[in-house]
């Protein structure tokens, strides 16, 4: 996403002015943009409510914002350390989104009430729940709280070309009943979801930049995977709820499927988070256009020759197969690249292109990071914006000593 020339300038003058007494390297998150975002989530929703994926967020206060906006309830988790923690700063439904082999973590969760209502984990295997009793305290502690992932990969010529994460191993109907059964049957559990991420609908961009064929491919196959997967996902919840007829809860969706997945019945409430801040891999998708609201600063250290400037750092690659496009994305001023011989560097980064020579020694560049929560590992704090003033300064989760991963 390019701004456009006065946007680029009013954006670029404002984040300046408000954040003039900080130095850089910074983070911050434009509040305005934070809740249009927000609201959008809702919107395209449907009237399900929304669990706040907090990977995507990272930061207490700004989960505790966008959970008190109507349409918005529970937060799905990443590591169970993480959900403990969450649950003992008063969230009350939370859902750990991956299996989690954290004896210590389960040990604490079994012994506490409070937490065990709280916190509900992930299992597509029964070794799972082994972990889980054995880390129980003498007598079998409290019942755990358990939901079910079904694979929503899509597979093509009998299952030789997949497309979509490598996640649980429960593809069918049947293999998600004989899990359930098997928990139903279990003492000190107790099944009370079922989800399902399509990560390659939700996270992939189907309208890229100069890649008009791509594109397309991506949307004729996602548009098959959607039908492939309501129709089994349906299926799915049906076994299921054959097993654990007050099943609480059925989770799908990302923040870039949001509008598609809420129409499918089976579904209860959507996941999403990323869609809260906007980074650059979601500038690709024709069905919604979100405003980039978190962003970082570099400041300019150096002018080498006309038309380059050094900034300091910024080498902040975001996880999943490496490329170009896990790179933060010179931001504001606009026309901004990397040097291809360098690209975004660990202590300092180049940048070429004719609005360099506007820039001196000490000015801030501004970055979007290519994926959302990641950004928050690299900065213990985001400055909270609203118009040309921060309003607010508060902690991220490595701000509060918790790296969780």
């Amino acid at each position: 996403m390019s701004p456009n020339t006065a946007d680029a300038l009013g954006d670029k003058a404002r984040y300046d002015r408000a954040t003039a007494h900080l130095d850089a390297p910074l983070a911050v998150v434009d509040l305005a943009s934070f809740d249009a975002n927000a609201a959008d989530l809702v919107r395209r929703a449907q009237g399900k409510p929304i669990r706040v994926a907090s990977k995507s967020v990272r930061c207490r206060a700004l989960l505790e914002r966008v959970l008190a906006r109507d349409g918005f309830a529970g937060v799905m988790s990443f590591t169970l350390d993480e959900s403990l923690w969450l649950a003992r700063s008063g969230l009350t439904d939370i859902l750990l989104a991956y299996p989690s082999a954290d004896r210590a973590g389960f040990a604490a969760l079994t012994a506490d009430p409070k937490l065990a209502a709280a916190v509900t984990v992930m299992a597509d295997d029964l070794a799972q729940l082994d972990l889980i009793d054995a880390a129980r305290p003498a007598g079998g502690g409290e019942e755990v709280r358990v939901c079910l992932e079904l694979d929503t990969s899509y597979r093509l010529l009998g299952g030789q070309v997949r497309v979509g994460a490598r996640r649980s191993p429960l593809r069918t109907p049947a293999q998600l009943a004989a899990l359930a059964r098997s928990v139903v049957r279990r003492p000190g559990f107790r099944l009370v979801g079922l989800m399902a991420y399509e990560g390659h609908v939700a996270g992939v961009g189907d309208e890229v930049d100069g890649k008009p064929m791509f594109s397309r491919a991506v949307r004729l196959m996602q548009t098959a995977a959607r039908k492939e997967l309501a129709r089994r996902r349906w299926e799915a919840v049906r076994a299921v709820r054959a097993v654990a007829p007050r099943l609480e809860f059925v989770n799908g969706g990302g923040t870039g499927s949001v509008q598609h997945t809420a129409a499918e019945a089976a579904i209860t409430e959507i996941a999403a988070g990323s869609g809260l801040y906007v980074p650059r891999l979601f500038d690709n998708f024709r069905s919604f256009h979100g405003r980039p609201a978190a962003l970082f600063a570099q400041p300019v250290v150096r002018r080498p020759g006309p038309g380059v400037v050094t900034v300091l750092g910024g080498g902040y690659p975001a996880s999943g197969a490496p490329g170009a496009d896990r790179l933060p994305v010179p931001y504001l001023p606009a026309g901004l690249r990397y040097d291809p011989q360098e690209g975004a560097g660990e202590v300092q980064t180049p940048l070429l292109g004719p609005a360099a020579d506007g820039l001196l020694i000490g000015d801030r560049v501004w970055f979007r990071h290519a994926k959302a929560g990641e950004l928050c590992e690299r900065f213990a704090a985001l400055h909270l914006v609203e118009g040309d003033r921060v309003v607010a300064t508060v902690p991220t989760y490595r701000g509060e000593g918790r790296t969780f991963l």
